[in-house]
């Protein structure tokens, strides 16, 4: 049998090397946002941020192309609007931000309490889950799923911004994302209204699927290098694992989230 020749070849890798080096050595990077605004860009975001009354707006830029396919009217916005060309948009989110032609200057949503909760059957806690990519991505499935909200500390998570709005894909405008001094303080507090709190580690005792006792669940993610931190281990109801029967047993934070969620709210709903 004749051996398939490789689709990535020595060559190959070298010139896509040589490309990445080209385009980091041109990128733009973003102009500093003044204290106290955040910039958030990509038509998903701004639109759901625009419909948010939580939302206090300061402007929106946005180019000809992106205004139409926004279908708004300048004219009946509830902040100033300016009409600009990309390479402006460019200038001031840096080369790397997908902005499809749109900018939006706000203040940050004002934070909720736990209180919130009280009406609440699904939370997703993260134990100092830093990257935005993830944080983003994990509040999109957690509000795709009915989560009541997403828990992370202030210190070692990411604060809202443009790139975490972006990845939420508008999510950050439906889920409160809710950021707190005391991990394990709050988990206890959840524990005393109703919660289980289940922390998802690969060396689990048992599947998470056989873990859940109840109707109203607090699942606790680590980081991805790390996992959860021992105190966070020790304060959770129960330490669960995700089946993973393949080579590869652990899986990125935010798609070990997404499966956790779907679990929790079968089980919910059964």
């Amino acid at each position: 049998m004749s051996k398939q020749p490789s689709s990535h070849t020595p060559k190959d890798s070298h010139y896509a090397r040589l490309r990445r080096a080209h385009r980091d050595r041109h990128a733009e990077p973003a102009k500093p946002a003044v204290d106290g605004i955040v910039r958030l860009y990509g038509l998903h975001t701004v639109v759901a941020a625009l419909a948010n009354p939580r939302r206090k707006l300061i402007r929106l830029y946005a180019t000809r192309n992106a205004v139409n396919r926004l279908e708004i009217d300048p004219e009946n916005l509830s902040c100033p609007f300016e009409l600009v060309e990309p390479r402006v948009l460019d200038s001031e989110l840096g080369s790397d931000a997908v902005h499809q032609g749109v900018m939006l200057e706000t203040r940050p949503l004002p934070p909720l309490g736990l209180d919130h909760l009280d009406a609440a059957d699904l939370v997703l806690v993260l134990d100092q889950v830093t990257d935005p990519h993830n944080v983003g991505a994990i509040l999109r499935s957690a509000t795709a799923f009915g989560a009541g909200a997403v828990v992370t500390t202030t210190r070692h998570s990411p604060q809202e911004s443009g790139v975490l709005a972006k990845s939420a894909s508008g999510a950050l405008e439906e889920i409160p994302y809710l950021q707190v001094v005391n991990l394990a303080e709050v988990l206890e507090d959840l524990t005393r209204r109703g919660f289980q709190t289940i922390g998802l580690d690969s060396d689990g005792p048992m599947p998470l699927e056989q873990t859940f006792n109840g109707k109203r669940f607090a699942l606790v993610l680590g980081s991805e290098g790390k996992g959860l931190r021992q105190k966070t281990r020790a304060t959770v109801d129960a330490l669960a694992r995700l089946e993973a029967p393949g080579a590869i047993r652990s899986l990125n934070v935010s798609n070990a989230a997404a499966v956790a969620l779907y679990a929790a709210r079968r089980a919910i709903t059964s």
